[in-house]
Order: structure tokens, then sequence, then C-alpha cells
């Protein structure tokens, strides 16, 4: 049998295949670099480079950091490297500081799970069997299926990621747009999103 990461392409070996062949790879991104130096004219005695680490299914914020920890560059300078996950702990409005790691566990709900279940059986029963949406928008999404991944986070990384609360997502406007300065959306896509979010409770809970 083959050994090492080609085992992660068997489902036979890698329990969360079907979820990470869902979600696709996991990337990461420098997203921050910072110096200290007493003036841009002097040569710096530090630095910390922040990394955007998206995960896939079978990762954990431990295999993320062992990553970064096995590099060659980081090898080289040993124990002058620190590979670490940092907190977040900005004050609320009300002043409450309540820090927590900055850890964000990919989530997958899965296709016969009840929640998945009821979502797809309240669209349909409203809108039929195809993807729906303003006109400029039927290109990007009529070849995607109705049941699908959206490429960008949300909370579910804390309410399912986190706390393992069943969670799926249904909302306006095109996936290309979200989280983006100009962002917009579609008054069809509310009005639509609404009927579904009012009739969902009724198919869940029958």
């Amino acid at each position: 049998e083959v050994k090492g990461l080609v085992k992660m392409l068997d489902e036979k070996y890698n329990p969360e295949y079907k979820e990470a062949n869902f979600l696709g790879r996991g990337t990461v991104t420098v997203s921050e670099i910072f110096f200290t130096s007493p003036s841009r004219c002097a040569v710096a005695d530090s630095c910390s480079v922040s990394l955007d680490r998206r995960m896939t299914a079978g990762e954990t914020w431990e295999s993320c950091l062992d990553e970064i920890r096995a590099l060659p560059a980081v090898q080289k300078y040993g124990d002058d490297v620190k590979v670490s996950m940092y907190e977040y702990s900005r004050p609320s409005y009300k002043g409450l500081t309540y820090p927590i790691e900055c850890y964000f566990p990919t989530w997958v709900i899965p296709e016969d799970h009840d929640v998945t279940k009821a979502l797809e059986e309240s669209y349909k029963k409203l809108f039929g069997e195809a993807r729906i949406g303003a006109e400029e928008t039927l290109e990007m999404r009529t070849a995607r299926p109705l049941t699908d991944k959206w490429t960008f986070s949300t909370n579910g990384v804390s309410i399912m990621g986190r706390n393992g609360i069943p969670c799926i997502g249904f909302g306006p406007g095109a996936e290309a747009q979200a989280h983006a300065p100009n962002e917009k959306t579609w008054k069809q896509d509310l009005v639509t999103c609404a009927a579904v979010y009012a009739a969902l409770p009724t198919v869940y809970c029958k």
C-alpha cells in the first residue's frame, strides 16, 4: 500500500476525504509584516510576519503551526524564530476584553444532515430545483449545484467549527461580491431569502 501524503487522496486512509475533496486545499497568505526599528534609516533588530492560514477538513491549528516550523528557513534560525498563534484581545464597545485564540476551524455540514435537507426542501418547495436570482447573476449561478460551499469565511467557524452547533449558510448576493469593499446585492435575492427563512423553521421542526 502506498505510504505518505498519497494516503490523503484515498478514502480508505483518510476519514475526512470527502470533506477535504469538497473544500479543496488549505491556503496561506502573508497578510502583515511588522518590524522594530527606531527610524526608517536604521536596521531593524526584529521582524514579525502574520500568516493568514485558511484550513481545510482534517487540519488542526497544531498541524498548521507544525507546517511552518518545519520550513527550512525556520529550521535554519532555530531558537531565534518563534512560531505561534496569536490571540484576539481587542476591547468591546463596553470595554470588556475577552481574549480568545485566533483559531477558526473549517467545517462541513453533511448532505444528509437534517438541517441541510430542511433547507433544500424549503427552497425547492418555494422555487423548484434550479438556482434563481437577478438576471445579471444567473450565468455565474446556474453552472453550480444548488447545494454547494462558500469560498469565504463566516461566523460558522465558531458556531459549528468550534462549538459543534449545526449551521448552514443561505443568503442574498453573489459569492464574488462577499466581503468586498464595494459589495452589492439584489432586491430579488432579499425577497427569496426572506421567503426561505420564513419556511425553514416549519420544515425543520415537522
